[in-house]
């Protein structure tokens, strides 16, 4: 079986990951609070509601 192929980028991380472990748990807790949220349907439907249309082109003031 031939070895796998492995990147010098991904090498660098993995070096970089060994000496940093701390570096996993602190990208997880800044994913959790900028994407892992839970979404109300209720309120994403009262903001699609209240949505106000824009004119095509903004600074006409007609």
């Amino acid at each position: 079986m031939k070895p796998t192929f492995i990147s010098e980028t991904t090498k660098l991380l993995n070096e970089f990951k060994k000496t940093h472990p701390e570096t996993e748990q602190a990208q997880q807790a800044g994913r959790a609070r900028l994407w892992d949220k839970k979404i109300d349907p209720e309120q994403q439907k009262e903001f699609k509601e209240a949505k106000v249309n824009q004119k095509p082109y903004v600074y006409y003031n007609k």
